[in-house]
């Protein structure tokens, strides 16, 4: 297997794992606080990792056979370009559910917080696996992997308390 593919399959992966995690949190954050009956908050969930994880496959199809055709002077799709956006699917997929599992089990106040608290460790794994692969040190990357990500669920989940305060005043 080429570097080139190697690369673009980890960068596909970490993407959609990261990605996933962030933004099912930052949506199931804002819904959570409306007091919205846990039922909907799955539901919409479901409905938000089901619409990403094809979403974000076909937009990786797409960039990586743009890529090639830049590269390459042709406008062929390869083998290569299919497997990075089913990279992206099932990485986004399967992530997706990582925070969304929680409000199967909890009420929504505490299924919230393990839905934070379950990405944020799902995100600190990841920066070791990625550390891993990559041969970088572990814990340094593991750590920025989840400060960031953290950061970012933190801005999602903040916008959604703001708007869902501001949807409650009227």
């Amino acid at each position: 297997m080429a570097k080139s593919s190697s690369v673009s399959y980890l960068r596909n992966f970490i993407f959609g794992v990261e990605d996933s995690l962030v933004s099912t949190v930052g949506l199931l954050s804002g819904i959570a606080v409306a007091n919205v009956p846990k039922e909907t908050i799955f539901l919409t969930g479901v409905i938000l990792v089901f619409v990403e994880a094809f979403s974000m496959a076909a937009g990786s199809f797409l960039s990586e056979s743009s890529a090639d055709s830049y590269l390459k002077h042709t406008d062929n799709s390869s083998y290569h370009n299919l497997l990075s956006g089913t990279i992206m699917f099932f990485s986004y997929f399967v992530s997706g559910f990582i925070p969304l599992s929680s409000y199967l089990l909890w009420p929504v106040a505490i299924a919230l917080k393990i839905s934070i608290l379950s990405s944020l460790i799902a995100l600190f794994i990841l920066g070791l696996i990625g550390a891993r692969i990559s041969g970088i040190p572990l814990l340094k990357n593991a750590w920025r992997m989840a400060i960031i990500g953290g950061i970012a669920i933190g801005v999602g989940s903040l916008g959604g308390w703001i708007l869902s305060a501001l949807a409650s005043y009227k």
